[in-house]
């Protein structure tokens, strides 16, 4: 099985170019065939219609992020309730701008997981080094002190409703790609890491690559042993993309 998220739609769509993404997938959708997961996570605003758009299909909704707490005066901020209440199968958590940007901390990302696992909502959990980072020779560690602060609190079946996206920063957007060897060994050791949560833990939770994953370079990904298919970038952007990803991952899985 592989699973192919649309990550990167950000702040990059407005109502229509969203709704048009969304139904260029859903047109596709009896193709995937059952060996390829499809996640889409399209902005706040229009979640509740492609929830709509894609009822019916195998394609789960996402949403880019969530607030930790149940509910509360925290305003502008979403919660997994209210992502629950209108059908969102899947939320982004730990995303390396949300760290950048907002200051989110591992125990922080941790509660976030938490709010979505009580309720029923797939957490995708990124983790993944700096440039500097990887070139000091420290980018195991930090993926190591990202899942031990953000994860270590959850049992093992708890562990296995979570998806994990390895994104090294270096290569988002950057058009820097991890080599196929450098993305195996981290997802290797993120296997390792897993596995200190039993067999079957490591056996079974989808560990995503997520930097600049595009048709050219993702056939070579998705060969890896370690390597469950990707947290797309900007090729999740462009239908065509896209869909060329999903077919080469369902290639992958055959």
């Amino acid at each position: 099985m592989r699973t192919i998220v649309a990550g990167n739609w950000k702040m990059n769509t407005d109502r229509a170019s969203a709704e048009a993404l969304v139904s260029s997938v859903v047109k596709e959708a009896a193709t995937f065939g059952n060996d390829v997961q499809v996640i889409i996570a399209p902005p706040f605003p229009f979640l509740a219609k492609a929830v709509e758009q894609c009822a019916g299909t195998s394609i789960v909704v996402a949403a880019q992020d969530c607030h930790q707490a149940e509910k509360g005066a925290y305003t502008g901020e979403v919660s997994a309730a209210m992502l629950k209440s209108i059908g969102v199968g899947a939320c982004i958590v730990g995303h390396s701008e949300r760290r950048q940007y907002f200051g989110e901390s591992d125990a922080l990302i941790g509660e976030k997981v938490a709010a979505l696992l009580a309720h029923g909502i797939t957490p995708i959990f990124c983790c993944g080094e700096r440039k500097d980072e990887r070139e000091s020779g420290a980018h195991f560690d930090v993926v190591t002190e990202q899942m031990k602060g953000a994860l270590g609190r959850f049992s093992k079946p708890e562990l296995e409703r979570i998806i994990i996206a390895y994104e090294p920063v270096w290569a988002i957007g950057t058009g820097l790609t991890a080599s196929t060897e450098q993305a195996q060994e981290m997802h290797a050791h993120i296997r390792m890491l897993l596995h200190t949560h039993g067999a079957s833990v490591s056996e079974n939770v989808p560990v995503l690559y997520g930097g600049s994953c595009n048709p050219t370079n993702a056939a070579g990904l998705f060969a890896q042993a370690d390597v469950n298919g990707g947290l797309i970038g900007g090729a999740s952007l462009v239908a065509e993309q896209f869909l060329e990803l999903i077919r080469i991952a369902g290639s992958a899985s055959a």
